[in-house]
Parts: structure tokens; sequence; C-alpha cells
């Protein structure tokens, strides 16, 4: 049993589920507060809190001192920049649309690999499924845009999700592409989240002031929920984006859960959305391209989950 819940499928699908729970979680705390100072909060308070489970204050200490430039490097690509971008991008769109927009994030991954990584080349196949995704995310912001600005929230707000794609792949190349596999992850995503954090919380100062005043019961169980996520999610994704003979690309096959979940979470648990002719068809177009882009990957994925679940069953 303990080899089934180690293994990297397993701890995939549930790092893929955390996430998947996030972006109606973001919109109930957006209510109450500013998206910076929201996001920034939630990753001081992730990586403070990673910091104090750690208890070897010394090991910390120096895992900081000699992989600082590595650590900072990661905390404003995966943190900083990336959840700028994407609390900037969901605050103006519905929680469903950003779960299927972000959830193309594996396409873009694949993509950038090919140019920065050695052995994550492109093929015929690979190309034909980028292009289906990109082919899902036009669907959802055609219906989008208008050429009013004021009208074209949604379309601007989709397009940052697509910057925040991007980032959050670089950060992904980053990581699998260091050579310093001897850096603690939980180190890492310590640092990272609190450095990046911190970022947010800076910016939001000069671009949407401090914000003050008590908030109901529903904003802290947000955020309590959010820090959660960002402290096991991140540490478990790294650490498995770091075993040896895991491709950053097929690990990121795990993501094509997260659009469909994070959607099928805000149309459940959101009063105001409800699922939308062409964003489900996006929703399906997006997950085909990430089916089809991992396909082998996908069979033998589900392989070995099969034997895993039939390992523990006996």
């Amino acid at each position: 049993m303990r080899t089934v819940f180690r293994s990297t499928p397993f701890l995939a699908i549930v790092t893929c589920l955390l996430w998947s729970t996030a972006f109606f979680t973001v919109k109930i705390g957006l209510q109450y507060t500013n998206p910076l100072h929201f996001a920034g909060i939630r990753f001081m308070l992730s990586g403070l809190l990673l910091m104090i489970f750690f208890l070897n204050f010394r090991k910390y200490a120096g895992q900081v001192v000699i992989h600082w430039k590595f650590i900072l490097k990661v905390a404003v690509l995966q943190t900083g920049i990336l959840y700028f971008l994407f609390y900037k991008g969901i605050d103006m769109v519905p929680a469903n649309i950003a779960a299927v927009i972000s959830g193309a994030g594996p396409l873009f991954v694949s993509l950038l690999a090919h140019f920065f990584l050695r052995n994550e080349r492109l093929s015929l196949l690979k190309g034909i499924s980028i292009t289906l995704g990109i082919i899902g995310i036009i669907l959802i912001s055609a219906d989008r845009f208008s050429l009013k600005l004021k009208e074209a929230r949604e379309f601007w707000g989709i397009m940052i999700l697509v910057l925040a794609n991007i980032s959050s792949s670089m950060g992904n190349i980053v990581v699998a592409g260091s050579k310093k596999r001897d850096v603690n992850p939980v180190v890492l995503n310590s640092v990272q989240l609190f450095i990046g954090g911190l970022m947010l919380y800076l910016l939001s100062l000069f671009m949407e002031g401090p914000v003050s005043g008590p908030r109901p019961f529903l904003y802290y169980a947000s955020l309590f929920w959010l820090v959660c996520i960002s402290a096991v999610a991140y540490t478990i994704w790294f650490g498995l984006i770091r075993r040896s003979g895991v491709k950053v690309s097929e690990l990121n096959v795990w993501k094509f859960m997260i659009p469909v979940f994070g959607a099928i979470f805000s149309w459940i648990l959101l009063p105001d959305e409800y699922p939308e002719t062409i964003v489900v068809m996006g929703m399906i177009i997006i997950t085909l391209a990430l089916l089809l882009l991992y396909h082998t990957v996908v069979k033998k994925a589900f392989f070995t989950v099969k034997q895993n679940i039939m390992e523990w069953w006996h």
C-alpha cells in the first residue's frame, strides 16, 4: 500500500485534484479583497507554514544559502509572475473558464520544452495536439471578444491567463532542467512561495492600496484552503519533477484533470456559474488535445494506476 501512495501517478493525481479546487476557492476569496493582496497573503503564509514544519532550521538555512539564485529564479517565475497574472486574470473571468484556460498549461509546457530541454522535442503528433488545444482557447476567447474595451473584460482576462500558462511552463522547465537535484523540494517550495508572495504583497500596496476592515468566515476559510494547497501541492509536484527518470512533459499529462474538475467544482459550488455550450466545447477540445499529446503516456500511466490498485486490493 505504501508503494501505491508513493507512486508518481497517484501523487500526480492527488496534486491535480487539489489544484482543481483552487479556481472556485479563489473566486470566493476575491469577493472580499483585492487580487494581488489576496495572492500575496496566501503565498507568504504557505511559505511560512512549510518553514515551520521543516523543523531542521540549520539544514534549511544552509540549503537557502547554497541555492539562493536557483530558488529566486523559481520564485519569480513560478509564484511572482505566474500568480500576478493568474489572480489578475481570474478576477476578470468566471472560475470555470479560468480552470479550462489554465488547464491547457501542459500544451505550453510541451511547446516551450522543445526549445529549452534537449530530450523534449516536438513531433508531428505533438504539433497537432498543441494546435487543437489552441483552437479550444480561441473558441472560448472569441465568444468573449468585443471591440469595446469595457465589454472585452473577459477576453483580456483569458489572454492574461494564457500568459500565466507560459510563465508556469517556464517555471516547470527551470526546475526540470536544473542540475541542482540536491536542493530539498520542501525548502525550494517554502522559500520560493514566501519570496513570490512578498513580491505580490508589495505590488498590491502600490497597485491596489492597503486593505483593511473585518472579513467574513468564508474569506478566511478560502484563504486557509489555498494556503494548504500551495504548501502541499507544489511541494509534491516539485518533488515529482525532480525524481530520476521523470520527464516534465509526461508528468504534466495528469493536468488534463484540472480543467475538467476545476470547471465541474465551479459549476456545482458557485451560484452564478453554469455550463455554457462554448465553454464545454472548449473544455472538451483542450482535454482531447492533452490526451492526444500524451496518448502513449496515458496508456502507460493508467496501466500503472491499475497495477497499483490491484496491488493495494490484494
